[in-house]
């Protein structure tokens, strides 16, 4: 009798310490039915030998032995609180071990806005000695707009990279500046990429206007979701379903009418939070546990948890180098324990991180340009406009007219300086700034060499 999936399955991950999705699995079992091949996963799952990683079709599966040893022994990635560490040793536990739990509303309605804090003082005293930007005092988004090329590309390929995704940062790199999808990866990868690159350009655009309410957390679960989901409606949709967490005990809520009075819990108390970092990390929580859409809700807390700091000009929270295991293994603390010692731990770690990679950024950039900050939105339409319109970046008669009307008579000139100068400093790795997609640009620049030559 032939070897069964589920006999072998555990050997061939071994060969494979960043995992296997279903496809790339199915194509090594090309004779074995889809669903049987998905039953022995789930076997194997509930028998605490693969670990999935990511949600829906980005979801990969690892050998639990090349996550970490259940016994809990070896040190941890990252730097754990003792009850981090105590946390961390409960939820490694095989599933078998492990009490079913369903969702504890009381975690979220028993939360007192700036009476409870889950970050210490000190803490949070530390996280904002590291974020605080030289901007702090200018409006909304003006730091991170600053660094957004960056940001693009950290946090797409950080949060996807948290989900299973195989892109590399390059491959990210070269698929939101160019438009370049990397060859022998699957489409729905460079589509999980994509959502993330426009849902950050919508908190960066609307950084004056975002918010915790509904249009801005559903909006961004609709930009994350796009082309992802079996049920394209359900984008931005609050769920309407049962759903299930792969690999844990824990049991969301069922009750669509008391998911969306506690959505509406969750936003409300979020927003009357002061602190920018405690709102980050409430927001971190209670997303992904309350599960408020089918899926995709985890991309949302970390897309989520930035609301704050682009509004308060404080350094993103880009995920990069935050390790899945650890990651997971915090939601599981709250999921299964309602305990965020574990998960806390890993966001003030991933956050003192993404400061290392920005406090370099930070320290270089020069104090903002009175005139530019005063004119960004009409420089960005404009200059959108010109380049969509085939203008010759030298008219510089047309520039003026698009500006007439649009700009204050006594700063027309410098504002017509500031255009032609950033038209002739437009390249790939910019264009996203004013909403310019890559063919677009291609097109413009045949017109401006054709005129030159």
């Amino acid at each position: 009798m032939p070897l069964q999936p589920a006999d072998t399955l555990p050997h061939v991950l071994a060969r494979h310490p960043d995992g296997l999705g279903l496809a790339a699995l199915q194509r090594l079992y090309p004779k074995v039915p889809r669903r049987t091949l998905q039953r022995h996963l789930a076997r194997l799952v509930a028998d605490g030998q693969l670990l999935p990683v990511g949600e829906g079709r980005a979801r990969i599966y690892r050998l639990v032995d090349e996550v970490a040893p259940r016994t809990g022994t070896d040190e941890p990635f990252i730097p754990l609180s003792p009850e981090g560490r105590r946390i961390r040793e409960q939820v490694w536990q095989p599933l078998a071990r492990r009490r079913p739990v369903g969702y504890d509303a009381d975690l979220l309605v028993s939360y007192e806005p700036n009476r409870t804090a889950w970050l210490s003082p000190a803490l949070r005293g530390r996280l904002h000695a590291l974020g605080r930007a030289p901007v702090a005092d200018g409006p909304a988004g003006t730091y991170v707009r600053q660094i957004l090329n960056r940001l693009l590309v950290d946090l797409s390929w950080a949060s996807s990279h948290l989900e299973g995704n195989t892109y590399s940062r390059l491959d990210t790199q070269n698929l939101i500046e160019f438009g370049r999808v990397a060859e022998g990866k699957d489409r729905l990868e460079a589509q999980m990429i994509l959502n993330h690159k426009a849902a950050i350009e919508m908190l960066v655009e609307q950084a004056g206007e975002i918010a915790f309410d509904r249009y801005t957390v559903q909006n961004l679960h609709a930009l994350l979701a796009e082309n992802l989901l079996p049920e394209p409606a359900a984008g931005g949709r609050l769920r309407r379903m049962d759903v299930g967490i792969s690999g844990s005990v824990f049991h969301p809520l069922s009750i669509p009418q008391r998911v969306e009075e506690l959505f509406d819990m969750l936003l409300a108390k979020a927003e009357a939070i002061r602190d920018p970092f405690e709102q980050a990390f409430f927001a971190m929580v209670h997303l992904p546990y309350l599960q408020p859409f089918e899926d995709v809700n985890k991309r949302v807390s970390r897309l989520a948890a930035n609301i704050p700091l682009i509004r308060a000009n404080l350094a993103p929270l880009s995920f990069v180098d935050v390790p899945r295991e650890e990651y997971i293994l915090g939601l599981l603390g709250v999921y299964e324990l309602g305990r965020m010692e574990l998960l806390r731990d890993v966001f003030a770690w991933a956050y003192e991180r993404s400061c290392q990679r920005y406090t370099v950024l930070r320290d270089v950039l020069p104090d903002p340009d009175p005139l530019r900050l005063a004119h960004r939105e009409l420089l960005r339409s404009v200059i959108m406009e010109l380049v969509q319109g085939g203008m010759q970046r030298s008219d510089t008669g047309a520039i003026r007219r698009s500006l007439q009307g649009r700009v204050e008579a006594g700063a027309l000139d410098d504002v017509v300086a500031l255009v032609i100068n950033e038209l002739h400093q437009l390249h790939e790795g910019n264009i996203a700034r004013y909403r310019l997609r890559p063919s677009e640009f291609a097109h413009w620049l045949e017109l401006q060499q054709g005129d030159e030559g």
